[in-house]
């Protein structure tokens, strides 16, 4: 049973809209040391094992998967992957508990924001690569724009609130519910990256920042965000390289996969079919897998 099915989940939750962030595939260089962090920290459980990897995930359901190359190069900071992961956890109780627990075991932050329709606090792993986590604030206290675009802002959070709020018992793990949910990509393009998202995949651009788009489906403030602030002009993500290797997109209905895919055909961008789903690499050289 997946934590999707036993987490009562709200209607206008990020995973329950037409589209969601499934699943991403980082490549590490220490996958021993990563992957204990992202247990005792990040508070995943290993959920499958290979020779050169590891799925971690919440109640079974799988969130991120840490495989290691003999060969894998540290990535420069303005190559074009990740920007972070963001891990969505079901109430503002449980991220004030798992800060708690972060500040019970020394781990600096690199930041916490009210964004108006989230409350989020960002850290990085072992090997730079840059986490989110951070609970949604319903749906009926955001503000849309007349042009359906959504409120959003960076405000400072409050975190000696959040803590002092927080329970202090024994943090077991991340809450049953917790998933991905949305992605930030460092890529270098957005009118690229707004014809990627929006007109091929069918999101819709909910915000805009200096340098930056965030797309969602159903109205979610965004499941995919992609900025230059780091990676302007920069060329393709090479192979070999440490950070993000992929992603995955689900679709509720399989027409709109149909209808991605098409768009993908007209662009002769490569896919092929892989088990489940449909695997290919975007304009900025990262792998992305789409199922229905």
């Amino acid at each position: 049973m997946t934590s999707q099915e036993t987490f009562d989940m709200p209607t206008d939750h990020a995973l329950a809209m037409p589209a969601h962030v499934e699943h991403a595939h980082l490549v590490v260089q220490d996958l021993p040391a990563v992957s204990a962090w992202y247990q005792k920290i990040m508070g995943l459980s290993p959920i499958e094992a290979s020779k050169s990897g590891e799925t971690l995930g919440v109640n079974g359901h799988p969130l991120l998967t840490l495989t290691t190359e003999g060969n894998a190069a540290r990535a420069p900071r303005n190559a074009p992957g990740l920007f972070h992961n963001a891990f969505l956890v079901p109430s503002r109780e449980e991220l004030g508990r798992w800060l708690a627990h972060i500040a019970h075991n020394n781990i600096r932050l690199q930041g916490a924001s009210d964004h108006l329709v989230s409350e989020a606090i960002y850290l990085a792993d072992p090997e730079g690569n840059g986490i989110e986590v951070y609970r949604d604030r319903p749906r009926s206290e955001w503000t849309f724009k007349p042009d359906g675009t959504v409120g959003m802002d960076t405000l400072p959070l409050d975190l000696q609130a959040l803590y002092d709020e927080a329970p202090k018992d024994n943090w077991g793990g991340m809450a049953d519910g917790t998933a991905i949910g949305h992605i930030h990509l460092q890529v270098s393009d957005i009118p690229q990256a707004d014809a990627f998202f929006r007109d091929v995949l069918g999101l819709g651009l909910m915000a805009r920042y200096p340098g930056a788009s965030f797309f969602g489906a159903g109205k979610y403030h965004h499941h995919v965000a992609a900025n230059i602030w780091n990676s302007r002009g920069a060329p393709k993500r090479e192979g070999h390289m440490t950070g993000l290797s992929d992603y995955t997109i689900q679709y509720k209905e399989p027409g709109e996969l149909t209808a991605a895919l098409a768009k993908l055909d007209t662009l002769e961008i490569a896919v092929s079919r892989n088990g489940n789903g449909h695997s290919l690499v975007d304009p900025w050289g990262i792998g992305l897998k789409l199922v229905a």
